[in-house]
């Protein structure tokens, strides 16, 4: 989920050699042999994401004369390489905007087709995320999925612990609990995935503390909680899964960790898993752990949009489908394959729950009911910049090089000497 900069300075020959690597070519043709306006649609991953292909078919079976045609590049590679296309003048119909903050510089770039007067139309109160593509009472993309964490656990190792309304405190003293065994034998309480959002975000969500500010003590207690869970041994060391690329995949599928503070879209690749027969593990979802005891569970996470190239071939029929993709239709065909639509009603939850394998238990059905999502990161012209400083930060924290005073000290300094 993070981002490089700089990419606006790539020299004309440099931009047209991506293009031509990734397939993304403007000179393609804007119908299909067969007669049907093509869509293009730039997207990650296409194999292994299965809302994408859910979306696809479910459009083309409704307008069978469009032909949506999948740009499919790399998942660490997109956000570079669709920030390449645009500046190259490429004409992909439809891009997938993967987080809020790429949204923004192409939209501020004039790079997006506007869709205000689409998205005034619409049932706004339906829609999860969609106020944060609002830009100045302007809107270039809609959500079509809304991602926010959740704790997953193994039902056989916490046994019946109520995970209904934890606290983190709570949450660590039961992680410390469900910690069984020694060696390659041994079984955690928990993971605790590296990247910076695990304790940052989560803190920033609960607390009400201002990633872009440049004071971040309200994370101390957060950051205090993870190292005591490295300490007592009830998570794998931050610098053992860093160096060991450590999944949180694995260790739910293999029975290595008890509970997994996670994003929803997790819940479908453990889907995937059982339906593949490598995974049988009898797993649930409860709502993520508080900062404080009692009041609504707040969260945070990040939607999902498409967005129509400004320079589309085929703009109207792009439109057509991001309308649609990001609808009522639209959200119940990711619903069943597992994945959180940004539409919700009702209906739509019904047929996320009754999905084959996803647990519909009361907990369950709660953790996906939060009372607040939090955006992962605010929107700015200095959130990459302030991401990259608290990511490089964060794992001097972690793996023990800085104390957690020294390393909020140096966010601090660092992002109001380099960036404010």
């Amino acid at each position: 989920m993070q981002m490089k900069k700089n990419l606006a300075a790539l020299a004309p020959l440099a931009v047209v050699a991506s293009l031509l690597a990734t397939g993304c070519d403007a000179s393609g043709s804007s119908t299909s042999s067969d007669g049907r306006t093509v869509v293009k649609l730039a997207l990650w991953n296409y194999d292994t994401t299965p809302e994408f292909k859910a979306l696809i078919e479910g459009f083309e079976a409704k307008y069978p004369d469009i032909d949506v045609q999948p740009v499919d590049i790399l998942a660490d590679d997109y956000p570079d390489k669709v920030t390449t296309m645009l500046a190259g003048g490429d004409t992909t119909d439809v891009l997938t905007m993967k987080n809020v903050t790429d949204y923004a510089r192409y939209a501020t770039r004039g790079q997006l087709e506007p869709l205000t007067g689409q998205v005034a139309e619409l049932p706004q109160q339906s829609y999860a995320g969609l106020k944060d593509f609002d830009l100045d009472g302007k809107y270039y993309a809609v959500p079509f999925r809304q991602d926010f964490w959740v704790l997953y656990y193994n039902k056989a190792l916490v046994k019946d612990a109520d995970l209904s309304h934890l606290t983190w405190k709570q949450f660590a003293d039961l992680a410390k609990e469900s910690t069984k065994g020694s060696g390659s034998s041994k079984v955690y309480g928990t993971y605790l995935q590296t990247w910076r959002s695990v304790v940052q975000a989560i803190a920033a969500a609960q607390t009400g503390g201002d990633l872009l500010g440049g004071d971040y003590g309200f994370m101390k207690d957060q950051y205090e909680v993870a190292l005591d869970l490295q300490k007592s041994g009830a998570t794998l060391p931050f610098s053992t899964a860093s160096s060991q690329k450590i999944t949180y995949d694995s260790q739910m599928t293999t029975g290595k960790a008890a509970m997994i503070p996670m994003g929803t879209w997790f819940a479908s690749k453990l889907l995937a898993s059982e339906a593949a027969g490598t995974n049988d593990v009898d797993w649930a979802m409860a709502p993520i752990p508080q900062v404080r005891a009692g009041g609504e569970t707040v969260t945070f996470g990040s939607p999902t949009a498409f967005a129509v190239n400004k320079k589309a071939r085929n703009a109207e029929a792009a439109e057509k489908f991001v309308m649609w993709a990001s609808g009522p239709e639209g959200a119940a065909a990711i619903a069943k394959v597992g994945v959180v639509p940004a539409y919700s009603d009702d209906k739509v939850m019904e047929t996320f729950f009754g999905v084959e394998g996803m647990p519909g238990d009361r907990v369950s059905r709660q953790a996906m009911a939060p009372g607040k999502v939090q955006l992962e990161m605010p929107v700015s012209e200095k959130s990459s910049d302030i991401d990259q400083i608290l990511t490089e930060e964060h794992e001097l924290v972690m793996s023990g090089e800085k104390s957690v005073g020294a390393g909020l000290d140096e966010m601090g300094r660092r992002v109001r000497s380099e960036v404010q």
